[in-house]
Parts: C-alpha cells; sequence; structure tokens
C-alpha cells in the first residue's frame, strides 16, 4: 500500500475554488479506485499551502486509477476546472510508504 500525499501551492485569493474542487475530487476519487483520506485547505499558518492525500494499492495500481480518474465525467470537468480558474500554482506528488504500525493498530498489522 502507498499513500499518495499531493502538495499544491494555491493562489491565497482562490481558496474557495480550490475548496470546490477538493469536493469535487472527494466524489471522483473513491469511485475510480484510491481510498481518500482528504483533502486539506489552507485554515491558519501559510495561506497558500493546500494538500490532497489517498492511499492506492501499487504504483502500477496508481496507473491504473489515473487513467480511470481521466475518463471519469467528474475527473475531466476538474481537470478542466482548475486549468480555467488558475487557482493551482503548483503541483508536487510523493508517494510514501507506511514503515511503522498504523495509528491505532498497536503491534498488529
Amino acid at each position: 500500500m502507498l499513500t499518495c500525499v499531493i502538495r499544491y501551492h494555491i493562489d491565497p485569493t482562490k481558496k474557495a475554488l480550490f475548496e470546490e474542487y477538493s469536493r469535487n475530487w472527494g466524489q471522483a476519487i473513491p469511485r475510480c479506485g484510491a481510498d481518500l483520506i482528504g483533502y486539506y485547505a489552507p485554515h491558519e499558518g501559510s495561506s497558500t499551502l493546500a494538500y490532497g492525500i489517498y492511499n492506492i494499492k501499487s504504483l502500477a495500481g496508481y496507473e491504473e486509477y489515473r487513467a480511470r480518474l481521466a475518463d471519469d465525467p467528474l475527473g475531466r470537468e476538474n481537470y478542466e476546472f482548475a486549468q480555467k480558474e488558475k487557482f493551482l500554482l503548483r503541483e508536487d506528488r510523493t508517494f510514501l510508504k507506511l514503515v511503522s504500525a498504523a495509528h491505532g493498530m498497536g503491534e498488529q498489522q
């Protein structure tokens, strides 16, 4: 299992647009096969950093998920929305592997 952490640099004057974008992914991402942990918008501190976090089985599974997301009507619409409104200034993806016990799992995995 891999966790994909997307770090967004957003236009702070368009935070409401990022929040709409995030709600759309909240529907499309699980439907297309990833386990969405959540999207996080700035609240205190930095006004430009936001995050999207989800789990995926493998990098091969990620490629399959991305293809389904690109074919999904809401997925396509959301990509176009971000391009049109230009609230995303930068987007970085990192894939992480859990190496400790998961929270609440103790010693058992």
